[in-house]
């Protein structure tokens, strides 16, 4: 389960998510997140999120790429992110022939 708290001050967005962040809360996350993000700057805290699935973690790197804010990321999910930014730590090699 997911639970969205939403939040603005001034021209600032914040989305307080605590739970399990997986593939079946990420349109709806990424529907909250289009609404606001074209005229506020959004930030995710994610300090209450408990487990992440992989579609998750993607999602999460591409909207801090995307210039959205992840705050209170633990440990984890950091390192997941980190992960999934640098692609494959062993990259199948081709054969030349």
């Amino acid at each position: 389960m997911l639970k969205i708290q939403r939040s603005v001050d001034a021209d600032n967005v914040r989305f307080v998510l605590s739970g399990s962040l997986e593939r079946q809360h990420l349109a709806e996350l990424q529907r909250l997140i289009d609404e606001d993000a074209p005229h506020n700057v959004v930030t995710l805290d994610l300090e209450e999120i408990r487990l992440v699935d992989r579609e998750a973690v993607g999602f999460l790197a591409r909207c801090e790429a995307a210039g959205i804010r992840l705050e209170n990321c633990s440990a984890y999910v950091r390192e997941s992110i980190a992960r999934q930014e640098d692609g494959p730590v062993n990259p199948p090699r081709t054969r030349r022939r």
